[in-house]
This record gives C-alpha cells, structure tokens and sequence, in this order.
C-alpha cells in the first residue's frame, strides 16, 4: 500500500513511519527540507521523500498521484506567529485540493478533544481543519487526543521538567483542570488500526487511556514513579500570562507554545466513549505504564522522536540548506587546531557533545549565557539533546540547531538558536590527524560589532578548554 506521510519530521510521523515500513507500506514522506530528514535511520526499499511544503502551492507538484491514503500531521501550534490558526487553515485547504487530485481512498487525522461549549485558539483551528478535510470527496478518518505520553513528547517532557526541578509547587488554578492521557503506543495503534477500515470513513473518534486525571494528580503520580516527594499549592489568581511565563521559565517550552498549552489546558480534554479500541483489538496503557514505558526507552537511549526538534525560530520555516554554506565575508572567525592521536576517540566526544555530557569547559558559563538568552525570550539550554550518543541534521542541541552531522566527513556544524545581534555558527571537522574547531559570528550593525567584542576575551579560555577536553576526555 502506498501511504503519504506529511509532517514527517514531526514527533508522531517520526514514531508512525518505522511502524508503517516494518508492516511493508511503502511510504512517501513530505518535509519542507530534506536536510532536516534522516533517511538513514530507516530501511530505504519502501521509503521515498519528497520537499513539500503546504503553504507554498507549487512545492504540491511533487506529492505522487497514485497514493492509497494520506495522514495529515500537520500543526503550526509552536509557531512564533500569532497567525497559526490561518496558516492551519491555509496547509489543509492545499492539502485538500491536492489529495483530491491523487488516488487516495482515504485520510488520517490526528487532532485534538474539542469542548463544543469552549474551546482555546488552537483546538478551535484543530476543528476548523477537520471541518475543510470533511469537506472532500476523499473519506476522513478523524482521531482526537488529548494529552499524549511518550518518551519525547510534548506533555511528557513539560511533566518531567517541573516534577524534577520543582519540589515545591506554586500552581495555577487550571492544574484542577481533568484530562485523559493516552500513551504514545497507542495512538501508533490507532493510527495504523484504522487504514483503510470502512467502518471508520467519515467518523470521528476520541482517543485517549483508561485513566481520567487532572493535572496535579498527573503531576504527583509522576513524582511517586519517579521517587521524590513533591509538594503542590494551586492559587486561584494567577493570570494566563503569568502562567505562561511560569511554564516557560521552568520547562523547555517557547513561551509561544507555553501560550497556547495554557489556553488550552483550562478546558477539560475527556473522551466521548466509543467502541473504537474493542473493534481493533487494542488495549489500552495506564497512564502509570505509559511513564514507566518512556522512561524505559530513555534509560535505553532510544528516544526515536522529540517535540523539542520543531522547537524554533524561523530557521525550519526558511529551510536549513541557505545555513549550511559557513560565511566569510564581514565575519568575525576563531579557529583552533589541535593534533589528535585517536581521531575515532574524538570523533565519538564530539558526537556526545552538549545535554547532560555538557560542553567540556566551563558548563556554568555556558548555563549562564542560555539563562540570559533565556530572559530575553530566547530558547536558552533547556532544550538539551534527543539522544546521548547520536545527532542527526535538523536536531536541537541545547540552543544550537545540527545543519551538518556526518561521521563520515568527521564533521558537526551548529547555528545559534539564540537572541543575538547576528548569526552565528560553530564547527568541529576532524582533518587528517587534526581537530579543527572554528566559531564563525556575521555580526549585525554596530551592536553586532560590540557584542563579539565583549564576549572575545571569554572564548580564550571556553573555546580553548572545549578543544582540549574533547581531545582529552
């Protein structure tokens, strides 16, 4: 069967596609820029990639005609506009005309649980989408989750960065709020049990786990899988705002995404009950399990897909390639080179580089210039890393974005994802039986000028300590 897959770089589509392929799909996946998209990771015979971006109608060309059934995983809720309800509403009406000229029997939609009576800005735009695919001469399949807990997910992540760094909690009043959390393998379940199901054409249904939680309990019940004693006072004047600006200090949200969670976290998320799970044979996972599952596959190191990755500025929306050609003119460039006798050795230390390994020299200052990023509205270091070992083009890395992460180059190139008065990129490239480690800044007017000038005398010792200790260590 021959699927398209959009929002493939997306936290869902990274979980659903190796689950489409081992079932012998073949699968086309659409990304707005190849480079952001790790092919390698998975077996190549079925897998196809096409650059698609359904904001830019001529880029739809390159969807195939003979297609049997399409998922549509796609959301703008992260996004620093305040525009994403039009851009949701523009990305369905294009995907609409599109599959509508193609073969497609049917399509998949995941969304989220709607409360007729209230709804926040992006659960509204949720049902305004499914309301422009009903609208078709393709049959939708549309499936609704509220809160989804998984190794790398939004909701899970955004649980564990207050659990763990707050043992006493001032909250606002919508922890009361309840919700049914479902765990991620059983949306994949969902997601892959309905193809091509007639009895599921042009029905919606909501999805969600056995457990009916509100927020706090959700809270604690983590902390008790986790062993700490946690502590949680719930105010009953504690504005949106400030809520948002509380999550965003405390978690690794962009206060964008901080903005949208709380307007939506007000608003109770419960399934309507539908026989939906008994027909496909799926059993559902506690929410307990579902902690205990993620951790398991973190323990592991085997987190296959994390929110954090679409986290941005307006790098993804212009597309990494224009990155990747390090400057020259009107820069201000640093190299340092240093003989190495292992090159593999040091290879591996680069690859491990950032998150908890830290970046080998002077972790306090490098904390204190993302808290100040931070303050600023910037996405600081909270954002960490998927994987320990493993980095791949399109990753986050703290406040760095990976353009370039090929062992086969010996080469890692980064671009600053924090506020600064310029664009900067920093390199490690193993030539020969070298380490080469270059920090490029292209400063913007005078302010540029004077801010790389301020911070000179510190990368004596950071950048020097860094080359040395990813040599050393």
């Amino acid at each position: 069967m021959k699927i398209l897959l959009t929002g493939a770089t997306g936290y869902i589509a990274q979980r659903l596609l190796p689950a489409l392929l081992q079932e012998g799909h073949q699968v086309v996946c659409c990304v707005r820029d190849k480079n952001r998209f790790n092919a390698e990771r998975f077996p190549p015979e079925n897998l196809s990639v096409v650059e698609v971006d359904f904001l830019d109608e001529k880029s739809l060309q390159n969807i195939p005609k003979d297609i049997d059934l399409a998922y549509y995983l796609i959301h703008s809720m992260s996004t620093q506009s305040g525009k994403f309800e039009e851009m949701e509403a523009t990305c369905a009406f294009n995907f609409k005309k599109t599959i509508e000229e193609t073969t497609a029997k049917q399509v998949i939609y995941l969304s989220g649980i709607v409360n007729d009576e209230e709804l926040s800005k992006h659960l509204s735009s949720r049902k305004n989408v499914e309301g422009i695919l009903s609208d078709s001469s393709f049959a939708l399949t549309t499936l609704k989750a509220g809160i989804i807990v998984g190794s790398g997910s939004a909701s899970f992540e955004i649980i564990r960065d207050l659990v763990e760094k707050l043992p006493v909690m001032i909250a606002p009043q919508w922890l009361k709020t309840k919700c049914q959390p479902i765990a991620i393998r059983n949306v994949i379940q969902f997601l892959k049990g309905v193809i091509l199901k007639k009895e599921t054409y042009n029905q919606s249904f909501d999805i969600g786990g056995p457990d009916i939680l509100n927020y706090k309990e959700m809270l604690l019940r983590f902390a008790e899988i986790r062993g700490l004693k946690r502590r949680i006072g719930i105010v009953p004047v504690m504005t949106p705002k400030i809520s948002s600006y509380w999550l965003y200090f405390v978690t690794s949200t962009s206060y964008a995404l901080a903005q949208n969670l709380v307007n939506s976290m007000k608003i109770e998320v419960i399934c309507t009950p539908n026989n939906l799970a008994s027909t496909l044979g799926i059993t559902l996972i506690g929410y307990d399990d579902s902690i205990r599952l993620a951790f398991d596959k973190i323990e592991q190191n085997q987190v296959l897909s994390s929110w954090k990755d679409a986290q941005t500025s307006d790098l993804l929306q212009k597309g990494l390639t224009q990155y990747m050609e390090v400057p020259v003119n009107g820069c201000y460039v640093e190299v340092r080179k240093q003989a190495i006798d292992n090159p593999e050795k040091v290879l591996q230390n680069i690859w491990k580089i950032g998150g908890k390994q830290g970046w080998y020299y002077g972790n306090w200052l490098w904390e204190i210039r993302g808290f100040m990023d931070q303050l600023v509205g910037g996405v600081g270091m909270r954002r960490g890393r998927k994987s320990d070992t493993e980095i791949s083009a399109g990753e986050t890395l703290d406040f760095w974005r990976v353009l370039i992460a090929s062992k086969s180059e010996k080469r890692l190139l980064l671009y600053a994802e924090m506020k600064l008065p310029g664009e900067a990129w920093l390199e490690f490239k193993i030539v020969k039986d070298e380490l080469v480690q270059t920090a490029t800044f292209r400063p913007l007017g005078l302010l540029g000028r004077v801010y790389w000038y301020s911070v000179f005398p510190f990368h004596g010792f950071i950048f020097g300590g860094m080359i040395r200790n990813i040599i050393n260590s």
